[in-house]
């Protein structure tokens, strides 16, 4: 096997990071010209690899190595290239650029499985509002349908962006993946948080992948003018909204030991005039963890302070869920390769879990799969300032490659 290439990967990875930039970041959105033009600059950096190349009913690409036995299920492995909103150049790309990467570490290397490295369409949820969209259309999880009504104002819808692309969303079951089509999975990622960095490990074994809960509540109140309406007569949307912000806040405090979370990342206010009392809002919330129980326990903390809002300030609520995954546990057996190439290359590991929600908790349902975890910067994340070493990076690549090797050969 070829040792990997420090400086093929930082190319690609610098490369990739001029697609959408900004001075607040990388916007390079799903579906956008930004996403397309970034994937064919990549395939065109690769195209020594000579790889068979194609994509899907909703846009996922497909790079296969053909193996010795075409006929047997391939390993996969890859990620994303869309990014969120003002974010950074490692999420997903990492993942992308790794696959391919020990795909060329592999190159001489004979295999008896085809490999294939998957490009993932719109894992992030920074356009559409739903998260890990081509991955779960892939596994017959949702339909272009269900994935636009969370589409915002004056926004393309999933399905606009679909048949933008170039798709056809009539044809989105042409997606689903048969049974058996793979062997495993396997993706490296940055940690998108702090405990690789904090305790001086050099790469992640993920075990199990939390799960976002993703739904919006509707405040309706009364629009009153704000000069004229006194404080005691009004129906004030935004003033319960508050409380349920907080609310959301609290129920995901008190079941942080259980390493649940939740978040308010979308306040929607009407009609957003500064001398109006507020007469609607909508709060868009995401609540995830690896545990369903207490998941369960928080959305029930947030409904019933809901009711309470309710009755106090006169207003109504109601609440519109958008995506329920379950928490995922991944490969114990994968886990236990990757821990013994760890263990033979004298990779200081950590076993842990994904605070994060990724494609692989789709793959999951398809094929044993796993995760590993390359250190990143304070943990950050989503954020132009998220950064990962080089060598770190590369670490991860090569247990990657060795990975696929010994999958392939089985």
């Amino acid at each position: 096997m070829k040792a990997v290439n420090q400086d093929r990967v930082n190319n690609l990875l610098m490369g990739l990071a001029e697609f959408g930039k900004t001075e607040q970041g990388i916007t390079r959105l799903a579906y956008s010209d930004e996403d397309r033009a970034a994937q064919n600059w990549l395939l065109a950096q690769v195209a020594d690899l000579n790889l068979q190349v194609r994509e899907d009913a909703v846009g996922n690409v497909f790079l296969r190595r053909v193996g010795e036995d075409d006929s047997l299920p391939a390993v996969a492995t890859g990620s994303h290239l869309d990014t969120v909103i003002h974010g950074g150049m490692y999420d997903g790309m990492c993942g992308v650029v790794g696959a391919l990467e020990a795909l060329y570490m592999l190159k001489d290397v004979k295999l008896k499985r085809s490999v294939e490295v998957i490009i993932f369409r719109a894992e992030e949820s920074s356009r559409f509002g739903f998260a890990t969209i081509g991955s779960k259309l892939m596994t017959g999880n949702g339909s272009p349908e269900s994935f636009s009504k969370a589409a915002k104002k004056g926004e393309l819808s999933y399905i606009e962006a679909l048949a933008n692309w170039g798709c056809n969303p009539a044809n989105y079951k042409e997606a689903i993946v048969k049974p058996n089509t793979y062997k495993s999975f396997s993706e490296i990622h940055i940690e998108q948080g702090k405990v690789l960095e904090e305790t001086g490990k050099q790469v992640g074994i993920v075990h199990n992948i939390a799960a976002p809960t993703r739904f919006k509540i509707h405040i309706k109140g009364m629009a009153d003018h704000s000069g004229a309406t006194p404080m005691g007569f009004r129906k004030d949307a935004l003033v319960s909204g508050a409380k349920l912000i907080l609310a959301v806040e609290a129920a995901a405090t008190a079941e942080k030991d259980n390493g649940t979370v939740g978040t308010v990342g979308v306040v929607d206010v009407e009609p957003s005039s500064i001398n109006v009392v507020p007469g609607g809002v909508t709060l868009w919330v995401d609540v995830r963890g690896v545990n369903n129980e207490s998941i369960g326990r928080t959305l029930e903390a947030i409904k019933a302070e809901a009711k309470a809002v309710a009755q106090s300030d006169g207003v109504v609520i109601m609440f519109e869920m958008l995506t329920a995954d379950k928490p995922v546990a991944l490969s114990e057996e994968l886990a236990k390769k990757a821990e013994a190439i760890c263990e033979a290359e004298g990779i200081d590991y950590l076993h842990m879990n994904s605070g994060a929600g990724h494609d692989a908790m789709h793959m999951a349902k398809l094929a044993p799969t796993t995760m590993i975890f390359i250190p990143c910067k304070e943990g950050i994340s989503h954020n132009p300032a998220e950064f990962a070493k080089l060598e770190d990076v590369c670490r991860a690549i090569g247990v990657l490659a060795k990975l696929l090797e010994v999958e392939a050969n089985e």
